[in-house]
């Protein structure tokens, strides 16, 4: 499951680098479904970055690893 979301998260990693963000993989949780990230750059404080979490990394890990149930963030 690791492997397929650190696949995700670099397909992912591309749109957050042209804003000037980036976004890290720091855990799965292969029990429960949740993945860690750390979000970096102009990403890790900027307002919508919930939203960037939730409406895009989320969703689209959750389409394309029906394993993963949340992301979280971490610092």
């Amino acid at each position: 499951m690791k492997d397929k979301v650190a696949n995700v998260i670099e397909t992912i990693r591309p749109l957050l680098q042209a804003d000037g963000g980036d976004i890290e993989l720091v855990g799965v949780d292969e029990e429960t479904g949740k993945v860690s990230v750390r979000l970096q750059g102009a990403c890790k404080g900027c307002p919508g970055a919930q939203m960037t979490l939730k409406m895009g990394v989320e969703r689209k890990l959750k389409e394309e690893v029906p394993e993963v149930t949340e992301v979280i963030a971490v610092d």
